[in-house]
């Protein structure tokens, strides 16, 4: 994010956007993603002096036109917002001079291509485009082709999986036995993000792990926004330790000491299995990617490795085994079923609304109804 970032803010500094027209403009895939680049840059531009407008969907869309009606030099958004938000005529791109990609492949997949590219059309023809991700291909090259002049290619670390600090497993497990290994993963001690398919599996093992005494939580898009954000700061802040996703995690989302990422559904694409291991391992810690194999997967899984760069350790488990304990620090759960409550001061606000909303002191009461008779007669 600071790669990008602070080259943004220290070329945008000193100028000053005028209302609806930002000067400088991130794209993300998710709404977690923004967020996470708000905060990242957020102290770096108020020391310079520039005000940054996050801009997603699930959220109150007035508040954030009127952030853009203020004025904000920088915009980190998710495409489909700020389409809404132009087309409402609460912002316009046309003086956008720096454009940035994030995560560039994944935003250049068919369901995001045409919204990027809609809005690539419309920011200042002679401005500055960057793509970042940790794997640059799929679509990409039509972005490249149509929107940057003189590319240049700037490479940090190859795209295999080669980081030094991160172990690969393939563990292989029969079918039957699947559901009660993924269980004794999560009951370890420490974080761990589970990733599967679908939003269905996602929330239907959330609910058995909890059932089982794991203080697991769900992340998906059928989620609300304000359900995703506070679960993933519950898991940062360890309230909760295990996090089942989908993908919409795999990409750009942070999270300190997280040792072990868990692929109960092999991802079907090696660049997803990179991007989801990469949740580990990261800024020179250590950590483990563990991916569940059953029969019918394992030549599947085989190729995508191969793809991948990856030589993993495959081992053969079942739940129980001490093999599986070594690799994942797997452990019985304690079976007492567990229910993730929202944090007290969170509630407690909360409650404090209620009780304010529902009783009114007599002195309030009275001086509402001397405002109201003053406001009469002035009227």
């Amino acid at each position: 994010t600071l790669a990008f970032g602070l080259a943004l803010l220290a070329r945008t500094a000193g100028q000053r956007a005028e209302p609806r027209q930002p000067l400088g403009l991130v794209l993300v895939p998710t709404r977690e993603l923004a967020q996470q680049v708000t905060d990242a840059l957020t102290p770096y531009a108020r020391s310079v002096r520039l005000r940054l407008a996050t801009v997603v969907g699930g959220m109150p869309i007035g508040r954030q036109a009127s952030a853009l009606r203020g004025g904000a030099e920088i915009v980190v958004a998710t495409p489909g917002r700020l389409k809404d938000l132009i087309e409402r005529g609460d912002c316009r791109l046309d003086q956008v001079r720096i454009t940035v990609l994030d995560e560039a492949d994944q935003m250049a997949d068919m369901g995001f291509m045409p919204q990027v590219t809609e809005l690539l059309d419309q920011v200042h023809q002679e401005g500055q485009r960057m793509l970042f991700s940790a794997t640059l291909d799929r679509n990409v090259d039509l972005l490249v082709r149509r929107y940057l002049s003189d590319p240049v290619v700037h490479s940090v670390d190859p795209s295999a999986g080669a980081v030094t600090t991160m172990e690969h497993h393939v563990l292989h497990v029969h079918g039957v036995d699947k559901h009660a290994a993924t269980t004794e993963i999560a009951a370890r001690d420490g974080r761990v993000i589970m990733f599967l398919d679908t939003k269905h599996a996602v929330d239907r093992l959330t609910q058995d792990l909890l059932n089982s005494g794991v203080r697991a939580a769900a992340l998906h898009g059928g989620k609300s926004q304000p359900q995703r954000t506070r679960t993933l700061a519950q898991f940062k802040s360890g309230h909760v330790t295990v996090l089942v996703a989908t993908n919409v995690a795999a990409r750009g989302i942070h999270v300190d000491n997280l040792d072990l990422v868990v692929n109960v559904d092999p991802p079907t694409d090696h660049k997803d299995y990179l991007h989801r291991g990469g949740r580990t391992a990261r800024a020179g810690e250590s950590g483990s990617v563990v991916t569940l194999v059953t029969p019918s997967q394992r030549r599947g899984m085989v190729r995508l490795m191969s793809n991948a760069g990856i030589r993993p350790q495959t081992t053969q488990v079942s739940s129980g085994d001490e093999a599986l304990s070594r690799i994942t620090g797997a452990q019985t759960p304690t079976g007492i079923p567990v229910v993730i409550t929202a944090p007290v001061t969170e509630r407690l606000k909360k409650r404090g609304a209620a009780s304010r909303g529902r009783r009114r002191p007599a002195s309030a009461t009275r001086r509402a109804g001397a405002l109201q008779s003053t406001a009469g007669a002035a009227a």
